[in-house]
This record gives structure tokens, sequence and C-alpha cells, in this order.
């Protein structure tokens, strides 16, 4: 028998005959007619090319063929019916499962620290491992599940992707305190003067903004150029370089080191850093919760207050 020629719901009648033993019992019990269910024997006899229930005086007794099938069968459609009533769940408190995120790493500097402080209250057991968002093969590691979420300035993530906009984001500059450039008085032409450090980020839209520069005629003498934010601030604290970065970089680096920052003098526009899942993600349990507790604690109510037009030192 070829089981595309196989309707469950002759199963159902042949196990429901199996146990109730009559016809009559059996279509009641099934909410079937007495014919529907003669009809659905007469199949099944023909497919498996067995009487499988025989009329004696003591009702439909079956076959050895259909004792030996009717316990196998009751238990795969018992299976198959809680599979299909079950709901997918999560329960934070005692999970121990491990989310891949996509950042770069200006992103783990502002989301890992207090992502990783909540989740030891909420969900002790759940691990968080980190891949850069610039990865070429981003999407189909989401699309595949190998990656569960990503965050950031992610333009290229459009089709089958949801987002969820967190805040948005300003470029300001960032220098050493005492640079020349706090001082100009035409803060352009001090920009324009000045010898720059340029992150290029592959893949995270932020090179978009070096375009915008370029767009306006200001031209940058590019003295140093790196692919990550990590050893950003210590080269600027020991030098005159000067970077155009993301506010909530610039505003943590001047607390840990001796940077100033400025606001842009080119007119650059913000950039939103969203939350991203692929689409077959949505209605998964476990990471619609990482979405929620994401968006709890990195929304726009924290996001970084502006800068002022005086350097802050």
């Amino acid at each position: 028998m070829d089981l595309k020629d196989l309707d469950l719901n002759l199963l159902r009648v042949f196990v429901q005959l199996a146990q109730d033993r009559k016809v009559s019992l059996a279509a009641e019990n099934l909410g079937l007619s007495q014919p529907a269910v003669s009809n659905a024997l007469a199949r099944l006899r023909r497919l498996l090319g067995d009487e499988l229930f025989l009329r004696t005086a003591r009702g439909m007794q079956p076959t050895p063929l259909a004792e030996q099938l009717a316990l196998p069968i009751q238990a795969a459609l018992a299976s198959i019916q809680d599979s299909l009533a079950s709901k997918l769940s999560f329960e934070a408190s005692s999970s121990a499962r491990q989310f891949a995120l996509a950042m770069t790493d200006i992103g783990e500097f502002h989301f890992l620290p207090r992502l990783m402080a909540g989740l030891a209250v909420v969900a002790p057991g759940v691990t968080i491992s980190t891949v850069r968002s610039t990865a070429v093969n981003l999407r189909f590691d989401m699309e595949n599940g190998k990656v569960d979420l990503a965050i950031g300035h992610l333009p290229d993530l459009g089709t089958d992707f949801h987002r969820r906009r967190l805040f948005s984001q300003r470029y300001v500059c960032l220098m050493r305190k005492g640079h020349p450039m706090l001082r100009a008085a035409d803060k352009l032409k001090a920009f324009g003067q000045a010898k720059h450090a340029q992150v290029v980020s592959a893949g995270t839209g932020h090179g978009r903004v070096d375009e915008v520069i370029a767009r306006t005629g200001v031209q940058r003498r590019i003295h140093l150029c790196v692919p990550h934010f990590v050893a950003l601030a210590d080269i600027l604290e020991k030098s005159d370089l000067v970077a155009t970065v993301p506010e909530a970089f610039a505003l943590r680096s001047v607390q840990h080191f001796r940077l100033a920052l400025l606001e842009h003098p080119v007119r650059l526009p913000p950039i939103d850093i969203n939350l991203f899942w692929h689409a077959k993600a949505q209605r998964e349990p476990g990471n619609q919760w990482l979405r929620d507790l994401i968006v709890q604690q990195f929304s726009q109510g924290a996001m970084i207050a502006p800068v002022s037009a005086k350097a802050r030192s």
C-alpha cells in the first residue's frame, strides 16, 4: 500500500471499529452515518488486501492483521493528535537555551552589559553568543536559525525579515581633550582641515554617512582606516585624529578616556537602530520572549540625550 493513497480518516474509522466492534456504535461515536463507516471499511479492505473485520454473532471481529495493526495505529493517531494540539512554549526562568545575536563591536558595548544583567535576574540559565552583523552570510544564518536576532543599522535585511525600531542615533565628532577643533570658530572648516580616523564597518549602513559627507564637498584627510570601533578611543586619546561616530559610542568613550565630543559640523541624517528577526521565527516563543526583553530594555526610552552645540569634555 502506498501512503499517498491513505486518508487518515480511514484510520480513525479503523481504530473506532477495533474498539466498538459494531458499525452502528462506531458511526455514532465518530459522528458519521453507518453507510459512511461501511464505505470507509470497504476502502481499507481494498487498500490492505484483508477483510480486517468479520461479521459474527458477537459483532465485528478483527482478523489477525487487524489485531496486529490496531494498537500501533491507535498510538500513531494519538501522537499526531497530541502534536497538533500542543503549542510551543518557553519558560525563561528554567531555560538553558543559548541565543545567538548578531551585532557590531559597538553594539556589544551598548547592549550586552544591560542585557546580561537583566538575564541574570529573569533567566539565569539562558546564555548569549554574539556574531558580527557584518558577516556576509548573516541573512542565510538567520533564515536557517543559526542566528536568532540581529541588532543595529542593517539596511540590507529587508525581504523575509521583521524589524522593530529601538531608538534613533545621531553622529558626532569624537577627539581628544584639548583638540584644536574644539576651539575653532568655524567648525566645518576645522573639520575639513583635521586628520581623520575612519571606521569602515562593512554591511552595517554606517558607510552611508561617509557618502553624505562626501556629497557636501568636504574632503576629509583620512589618516587611519579601521574595520571596527574597539580600539578607536585609545587611538583618538593619543593623537590629533578626529572620528565621526554614533553618539552612544562617543558618550561612553568620554566617560572612560580623555576625550571630548562635538556636534557634527556636517548635517548628517540620524540612523535607526533596529531589532531584526527572520519571518520563520515570528511566532517562536523563545525568540518572542527575547525580542520583548530587548525592546523593554532598549526601546525609545533608552535613547541618548542629544548633544549640545558646545563640546562635551
